[in-house]
C-alpha cells in the first residue's frame, strides 16, 4: 500500500501541490528519529543494568583501580613496618650501647613514641575510597618521621660527647681520694652495721680512715655541683660532677676548700678529712656515682698512685 500524498495550497499559484520536504528538513527528521532511537536504547540498557545487577565496564574499571591501590597501600604499609623494625633495633643499640659508654642517660620509651596529634590530621581522606587504609599508612608513615627524628637526634648528642672521648680518661675517677699510705678502709660498699644507728643499713660509699686535717683530693677532672656544711648525716660534704655519667661525694670533711661552681682537675686539693656530721672518728666517707646510681667505690681505686704522686706525674708530663 502506498503512502499517502500530502498536499498544500500555494498562494503564489492558487493552486494546491503536492508537499514536498527540503533535504535540510528531511535530515533534520531523520536525526531526530535515530537520536530519539538512541536515548531509548540506553535507557533500556542502564534500566537493564540495574535490575539485573549487572556491572558497566566503567564501574568494572574503576572496581580494577581500586583493588590495585588497596594492594599498593598494602605493600606501602609492609614497607613502613619494615623500616620501623630498623629504627627499634637502632633505638635498642642507642640505649643499651652508645649512650651507656659515655654516660648518657637513655632517651625515654614516651619520647621516641610520642603521638602526634589526633585523627582529625587525617580528616582530608574521610569519603574517600580505601579512606582506613590511607589514614593508618599516613599515620605510620607520621610515627616513621617522628621516631626518625628522635633517633636522629639522640646520635647527634653520642656525636658531641664522642668528640671529647679523650677527656673520658681524666674525668672518671680513678685514683685514691686521700693518700693510700695513711688511711685504711673500714667500711667497704654494700650492707654493713651502722656504729651509730645500731641497725644494718646499705652502705653507699666507703669509709677511709685517718688522722685528721690531711688533704682530699678530687679524684677526677669536673666541675664542683655543689658543698653543703651540716651538723648531721654527712656532715660537711663536696660533691663532684665528672661528665659522662660520672659524680663523687667526699663526706664528713673538716674543712671544705673550694666553691659550688668551681673547676677542678684529678689530684686537686677540695678539702680535709674530718669527723664533721654523724661520724664515730676521723674518716672520709667517699662514693662513686654512675649514671643516679652509688656504685662499688673499690673498682675505681688504684692503690699504686697516690693523687700527690700523680699530680707529680701530671707536671712533669
Amino acid at each position: 500500500m502506498s503512502r499517502k500524498t500530502r498536499y498544500i495550497f500555494n498562494q503564489q499559484t492558487q493552486a494546491y501541490e503536492v508537499d514536498r520536504l527540503s533535504a535540510r528538513a528531511t535530515l533534520y527528521k531523520t536525526g531526530g528519529v535515530l537520536l530519539g532511537g538512541m536515548v531509548c536504547f540506553l535507557l533500556c540498557y542502564f534500566i537493564f543494568i540495574q535490575l539485573r545487577g549487572v556491572e558497566t565496564p566503567k564501574a568494572l574499571y574503576l572496581q580494577y583501580r581500586n583493588r590495585i591501590l588497596a594492594e599498593k597501600i598494602e605493600m606501602l604499609e609492609g614497607r613502613i613496618e619494615a623500616q620501623d623494625a630498623v629504627l627499634l633495633d637502632l633505638a635498642s643499640r642507642d640505649n643499651l650501647v652508645y649512650r651507656p659508654v659515655f654516660g648518657m642517660a637513655e632517651v625515654p620509651a614516651e619520647l621516641r613514641d610520642a603521638g602526634l596529634g589526633g585523627d582529625e590530621r587525617y580528616a582530608e581522606y574521610l569519603g574517600l575510597d580505601h579512606a582506613d587504609l590511607m589514614a593508618a599508612a599516613a599515620r605510620q608513615v607520621d610515627g616513621l618521621t617522628r621516631k626518625a627524628y628522635v633517633q636522629s637526634t639522640s646520635f647527634d648528642e653520642v656525636m658531641v660527647y664522642s668528640s671529647r672521648a679523650g677527656d673520658m680518661a681524666s674525668c672518671i675517677p680513678s685514683i685514691y681520694p686521700v693518700n693510700p699510705k695513711t688511711v685504711t678502709i673500714t667500711s667497704p660498699f654494700g650492707a654493713r652495721f651502722h656504729p651509730v644507728r645500731k641497725a644494718v643499713i646499705f652502705h653507699e660509699g666507703i669509709d677511709l680512715a685517718g688522722p685528721a686535717g690531711q688533704w682530699v683530693y678530687a679524684t677526677g677532672d669536673g666541675v664542683v655541683e655543689s658543698t653543703e656544711v651540716n651538723f648531721s648525716g654527712y656532715g660537711n660534704v663536696v660533691v663532684i660532677d665528672h661528665g659522662f655519667g660520672y659524680k663523687t661525694r667526699y663526706a664528713h670533711l673538716k674543712e671544705i676548700k673550694v666553691t659550688a661552681g668551681q673547676v677542678v682537675i684529678r689530684g686537686d686539693k677540695i678539702g680535709t678529712l674530718g669527723s664533721s656530721g654523724l661520724s664515730t672518728g676521723p674518716h672520709l666517707h667517699y662514693e662513686v656515682i654512675y649514671r643516679g646510681t652509688q656504685i662499688n667505690p673499690w673498682n675505681y681505686l688504684n692503690p699504686d698512685i697516690s693523687p700527690e704522686e700523680y699530680n707529680r706525674q701530671a707536671r712533669n708530663g
